[in-house]
């Protein structure tokens, strides 16, 4: 699902016009975004976690050369799914329907 198909559905589900469905897309996403760069957590119930997590410096290795490395500290973003979306998408899975 891209952006756009989005926008179409807030576009049919709430019947707001085109402009202002892209603007509640792009508002939307945009305190998600800032949110994410500031590393506060972000919780969507129903949906799931995105977790912002800082990691150290750590020795690594060249995978071409074997040569030992070190990795830079950084900042990875994880998403752990709710219960409630897990549930669901197992449910499917059983009655062996495709999403």
């Amino acid at each position: 699902m891209t952006k756009a198909d989005i926008r179409a559905q807030v576009y049919e589900k709430l019947g707001f016009s085109t402009r202002e469905s892209s603007g509640v897309v792009e508002r939307f996403l945009a305190i998600i975004k800032r949110c994410l760069a500031v590393g506060t957590n972000v919780k969507i119930s129903g949906l799931g976690n995105f977790i912002v997590r800082k990691k150290k410096a750590r020795k690594g290795r060249n995978p071409q050369t074997g040569d030992e490395i070190e990795t830079a500290p950084r900042t990875v973003l994880t998403f752990r799914l709710s219960q409630v979306l897990k549930g669901e998408l197992n449910d499917r899975r059983e009655k062996g329907s495709r999403p």
